[in-house]
């Protein structure tokens, strides 16, 4: 009896995060579009008047970071991530449980692990130093830009232990189990 419960309430983890890195990849969904407004008046300012804005040059450049950065997890939710499928795409769903659980657990997450350990003096450095832009005239606050290396790490963590989690539920044929999101699904 206890079983069902635990598994129930990985099932509920698992909405909760795919929840998260959905609301957050529709969010940089709008930040492209953002991006695109700024570059199309760097490019009118710079082009036609002969006016230019560090500040607003590096805001698209600062944009283009966040949306590859924090939109990782969705893709990973989506999976929209290159992968050689040759042998993945045909099999059944509990090879790609098998496939995905052995993914998340020995690539993903350990990837995941070294990138954070690694950035943390990076990006710790940078906020000990309220680091702002190199550029006369550029963005302050770049401390904040970097914080988005370990926001990385969580969000796409997150999103491979819901993969994992995910798996399990398919293996254990939970009675919840919720197909993947495919592409062009919505949550």
């Amino acid at each position: 009896m206890r079983e069902p419960v635990v598994l129930d309430a990985l099932a509920a983890a698992v909405r909760a995060v795919d929840r998260l890195n959905d609301l957050i990849g529709r969010a940089m969904a709008w930040l492209c579009a953002a991006m695109v407004l700024t570059t199309f008046a760097v490019v009118v300012l710079r082009y036609a008047f002969a006016v230019g804005f560090v500040w607003l040059q590096e805001s698209y450049v600062w944009m283009h970071a966040l949306v590859f950065m924090l939109g990782a997890g969705y893709t990973l939710l989506h999976d929209g991530h290159v992968r050689v499928d040759v042998f993945y795409r045909p099999r059944g769903p509990r090879f790609k449980a098998w496939v995905d659980l052995v993914g998340s657990l020995v690539l993903l997450l350990p990837f995941v692990s070294v990138v954070g350990y690694i950035s943390y003096g990076y990006v710790a450095d940078s906020w000990g130093r309220l680091e702002a832009s190199r550029e006369a005239g550029g963005l302050p606050g770049l401390f904040l830009l970097k914080t988005v290396i370990p926001l990385f790490c969580v969000l796409v963590g997150l999103q491979g232990l819901a993969l994992a989690g995910r798996s399990l539920l398919v293996l254990t044929r939970h009675p919840s189990t919720e197909p993947r999101f495919d592409r062009g699904e919505r949550a």
